[in-house]
């Protein structure tokens, strides 16, 4: 897989359509931070965004995406000049029993507007690799170049949370996992020079290196070896990877084992000498020597710990 295809599986996403809502009138409404990547469409109407304590308030129009990423409260609204009230609390005092939350605001000549959400929770800690250095808040227009996908799937999302239909969950899920790639990509080909990670992925040699590492882990990789797989000198890779990715291509490929190790130990009973081989290490206690000296502790003890954890929830 690529590199951005292994990291999404290794986040093991836990996505699902939050909900449809339908207003009409004068309304906005307040949300509390949240955790990760909340995300939504306009089907139909137009309505505003913006940042809790920012002063650039966005305008939506139908066909348009958005993507919230830092966990900073925000508020929407149909008119930005209303007092917003709690978002949670209403929507759960208002939704369906078709799951759609429907509000009528002060009467306005405002137009209707009808909005598909939802949000991903990452259930483990390499959500810092896709989150780090994604602006808080991406909006993606419907006359974008690139989003033609999207298009698509807003049409899906129509379709699939205007009323529970047998398989919706699995349905909203999956749509909602196509949302989170779709927009990434676009978010990557409408901006020239991305930073971080993501904006590695898009640069021919080092996306290449970083599609190497995330597949392959189990191989035997110096920075040599690297740098002639993408056909670039040893001093020019490194210099190039660093600058792209913020730090060098070993400690990287160290980090990203360390990551798929920690996902196995808290997600299988697999033995440690397989998992030490999956990911490049000769023997287990060679392994268990790297992973405590990353972790703090010793990878039976991060297992058991985590196997308390997860049964005390």
């Amino acid at each position: 897989m690529d590199a951005l295809s292994e990291v999404l599986s290794m986040l093991r996403v836990s996505s699902a359509l939050s909900s449809r809502f339908e207003g009409c009138g004068r309304w906005a409404f307040r949300f509390p931070a949240y955790h990760h990547i909340k995300f939504g469409g306009v089907l139909r109407g137009r309505f505003h965004l913006w940042l809790e304590g920012s002063d650039e308030v966005l305008t939506l129009e139908e066909g348009d995406f958005y993507m919230l990423t830092t966990g900073q409260p925000f508020c929407s609204a149909s008119d930005p000049s209303c007092p917003p009230i709690e978002g949670p609390a209403t929507y759960r005092a208002i939704r369906g029993a078709d799951g759609v939350v429907r509000y009528s605001g002060e009467a306005s000549p405002i137009a209707e507007v009808s909005l598909a959400s939802g949000r991903f929770v990452f259930e483990n800690d390499v959500s810092e690799l896709l989150l780090r250095h994604l602006p808080p808040l991406i909006h993606l227009k419907a006359s974008d170049s690139g989003t033609s996908s999207l298009s698509h799937l807003l049409a899906l999302l129509n379709g699939e949370t205007g009323r529970a239909m047998p398989g919706t969950d699995v349905a909203r899920s999956s749509l909602a996992a196509l949302v989170l790639v779709s927009v990434l990509r676009a978010y990557l080909d409408r901006t020239p020079a991305p930073s971080g990670w993501l904006g590695a992925l898009s640069d021919p040699r080092i996306g290449h290196a970083l599609t190497l590492m995330h597949g392959q882990p189990q191989e035997r990789w110096t920075l040599d070896s690297l740098a002639h797989a993408v056909n670039m000198s040893r001093t020019a890779f490194a210099a190039h990877f660093r600058r792209l990715v913020g730090g060098a291509p070993m400690d990287y490929l160290n980090r990203w084992r360390m990551a798929v190790a920690r996902t196995a130990l808290r997600s299988s009973d697999d033995p440690l000498a397989d998992i030490a081989e999956r990911i490049g290490y000769l023997s287990d206690t060679a392994f268990s020597i790297a992973f405590k000296r990353a972790n703090g502790l010793s990878p039976g003890r991060f297992r058991s710990e985590n196997r308390t954890r997860s049964a005390a929830r």
